[in-house]
């Protein structure tokens, strides 16, 4: 049986409210970043996951370690209390992010190219074709 663990993590980073979903299943760990307005409350961040959860676009998976020690249930919420007062997100989910930022920019650079291109040839037919115009001796 396969173990899925999910965590998230709302914090704030001027000027928005950001939340970190981090899913590990099988050893691999993929990350999404959602942005919140204003400070999201529970039932807002319930609801949002469950109206736009076929939406979200998670990162390309990452290899992680599991960790299977069992915790006592106070030193589980005393984690749990510490983690609430830390700020930020964990470093492979950081690092699974800016694969994913990285991935989308090649993207965008690549699509950007080809249409400069494009507009380039364009440019030059149309060039060509006014000098063979003028050259027929209209």
């Amino acid at each position: 049986m396969n173990k899925v663990s999910v965590k998230l993590t709302v914090f704030f980073e001027d000027p928005f409210w950001v939340g970190v979903i981090e899913v590990v299943c099988e050893g691999r760990l993929s990350a999404c970043k959602l942005t919140f307005r204003g400070n999201p409350s529970d039932c807002e961040i319930y609801e949002y996951l469950r109206d736009h959860c076929t939406r979200l676009q998670f990162t390309p998976d990452v290899p992680t370690a599991e960790k299977s020690i069992h915790l006592n249930p106070k030193r589980k919420q005393r984690e749990a209390r510490k983690q609430m007062q830390k700020r930020g997100t964990g470093t492979k989910s950081q690092q699974a992010l800016k694969l994913q930022q990285e991935m989308y920019k090649t993207e965008r650079v690549a699509v950007s190219r080809e249409q400069k291109k494009a507009e380039e040839k364009r440019k030059f037919e149309l060039k060509q074709q006014k000098r063979k115009e003028k050259h027929r001796g209209r």
